[in-house]
């Protein structure tokens, strides 16, 4: 709500596309909604709204809310998501039960990752069938239940970060891409994409690469050059997937045009380069890496929503926050009791109620631990105590999801 405007409390029946909620009748905490106040822009809005809320405030206002006028060219900006055949896919086994094969699949991929940069770095190309080996354990890992493998994606080593990060924005787009219903062949292809962006790294000196300062322009030039050096690597890597090649050269483009190496237009980038340029400033983000600290998951959410339609496609990032939700696998979480514990799995039905692996902190080694259905306060049978009341950045509160994973982390039913 703006500074003077004046709100009038609605109930959700008479709610219209272009009102602007600027208050519930329940804590914002209590809901799936990433910001505090938003424009009603579809119909869908406001059956999510009537999920959550019997009465809501909007602005009071003579005419419907509109959005910040936009900058030239913006409707070339927006994403006209192409006519496809859409797969719809269903969670096969529950995510403790992919959690044991998950794990070993995260390891022989890190593994193989690791090799991949290795060998680029030294012979200038690529072990493509390797690369390929590594994307289709990830599908097929993905399909069963995605919550798994996307929780290996927080356990973190920033002394191998530019391996983690290729291998975490290739399971990232796989699992995002199998929320936009894409098919396996699309799944194999952009999870290539994006185990192969940031190949060009390797012909980045390290010194440059792990520098903890700010870089001189010199060195920030010859950062940036990273997409051509990825660009001409694969080239000359015989049957590398040419989409690879594009999102390799062009994921640091920008829907405004502003982004590098060639300040592209919007209509100039492809929608598996769209998808990882997201995904990538989303595992960026979320990471220690040697000049930044991470950022709990819905700081991140909230950079990409305000970066919609300018630097990110705007379609695109809305459909990735509601594909990640607030509280992705592997999140640390506080509740309003005070217990602390990481996401273990996702609700389909209720977003915002995850499943929780209760932490006893200071418990090293690991004793059996406790999972709390969050869900169930939705049906009356836990306390509302219980709900999620922030999120922090893994490794705050003493608390690093490799520590417990590291000590074999056994999961109480």
């Amino acid at each position: 709500m703006g500074e003077g405007s004046e709100s009038i409390q609605v109930h959700v029946s008479e709610l219209q596309v272009g009102m602007y909620v600027s208050k519930l009748d329940r804590d914002w905490l209590e809901t799936p909604f990433l910001m505090q106040g938003f424009l009603i822009e579809h119909p869908d809005d406001i059956d999510t709204l009537a999920e959550y809320a019997t009465y809501v405030w909007v602005d009071a206002v003579p005419e419907p809310r509109q959005r910040t006028p936009e900058r030239p060219a913006a409707a070339a900006r927006k994403s006209v998501p192409p006519a496809r055949k859409t797969t719809s896919y269903i969670n096969k086994i529950p995510a403790r039960e992919e959690h044991r094969q998950a794990l070993g699949v995260y390891r022989t991929a890190r593994k193989l990752t690791r090799s991949l940069l290795d060998e680029a770095r030294l012979r200038g190309v690529i072990d493509t069938q390797g690369a390929k080996e590594t994307v289709r354990s990830c599908v097929d890992s993905i399909l069963r239940n995605p919550d798994a493998l996307i929780w290996m994606t927080r356990i973190r080593s920033e002394d191998e970060y530019t391996a983690e990060h290729c291998l975490n924005v290739c399971i990232l787009a796989i699992a995002f891409g199998r929320h936009l219903g894409l098919s396996e062949d699309a799944l194999e292809e952009l999870g290539l994409c994006g185990l192969l962006h940031d190949v060009g790294k390797m012909r980045v000196p390290t010194e440059i690469l792990n520098k903890r300062g700010s870089l001189t322009p010199k060195e920030l030039k010859t950062m940036r050059a990273h997409t051509v050096f990825g660009r001409n690597l694969l080239m000359a890597s015989p049957g590398v997937y040419r989409g690879a090649i594009d999102v390799a050269h062009n994921h640091h483009e920008q829907m405004d045009g502003k982004g590098y190496p060639r300040g592209l237009a919007a209509t100039g980038i492809s929608e598996y380069t769209r998808i990882v340029a997201i995904v990538d400033a989303y595992d960026a983000m979320t990471a220690d890496r040697c000049y930044a600290s991470a950022r709990p998951t819905t700081d991140a959410l909230k950079v990409l929503y305000q970066a919609r339609g300018t630097q990110f496609d705007e379609a695109l990032t809305l459909a990735f926050l509601k594909c990640v939700g607030l509280y992705p696998p592997g999140s640390l979480v506080e509740l309003k009791n005070g217990l602390v514990g990481f996401v273990l799995e996702t609700s389909q039905r209720y977003r915002q109620l995850p499943k929780v692996i209760v932490i006893n902190r200071g418990e090293l080694p690991l004793e059996r631990q406790r999972i709390i259905d969050l869900s169930l306060i939705e049906q009356g049978k836990l306390k509302r105590d219980f709900l999620i009341q922030r999120v922090h950045a893994d490794g705050h509160l003493g608390l690093a999801l490799k520590d417990f994973q590291r000590q074999g982390l056994v999961l109480k039913h």
